[in-house]
């Protein structure tokens, strides 16, 4: 795809810090961290989310996921680590080519997910199980 910036990083058309990468993934920081060591794991394959993503690059995006949190736990000593995948203008994505962010958290940093989280009741719980099962079928 060639208007899509990680593709062209993947092509080292445009400069990032590659932390590592292999023959399916790269994986480089975030130009725009939420905090210090913010990375993005990315398949080098184009897909333009986590849904359309080729089933067989799954293992390896997640094994690169944890061995870049891994890295990031020993040397930046975080409180806690957030996997995000965000998928669809309206779950935050600005970039239409799959990644997973690994972003480090601190105690005091700031940053919150805002929740408003719902209750079902009894009617709803099964109505939403059954029909998310059906497509699972």
């Amino acid at each position: 795809m060639d208007s899509c910036i990680f593709c062209s990083i993947i092509k080292k058309e445009i400069y990032a810090e590659i932390l590592f990468e292999d023959d399916e993934i790269i994986s480089i920081l975030d130009i725009n961290p939420m905090n210090y060591g913010h990375a993005l794991i990315i398949p080098k394959e184009h897909s333009d989310d986590f849904l359309s993503t080729s089933s067989h690059l799954i293992p390896n995006l997640f094994l690169s996921a944890q061995k870049v949190a891994k890295a990031l736990k020993s040397s930046l000593n975080p409180d806690g680590i957030n996997l995000v995948a965000n998928n669809g203008v309206y779950a935050g994505q600005s970039v239409f080519h799959t990644h997973i962010h690994v972003i480090p958290r601190y105690r005091d940093d700031g940053f919150q997910f805002k929740l408003d989280l719902k209750t079902y009741n009894d009617s709803d719980f099964l109505h939403f199980a059954d029909k998310i099962r059906k497509q699972l079928s």
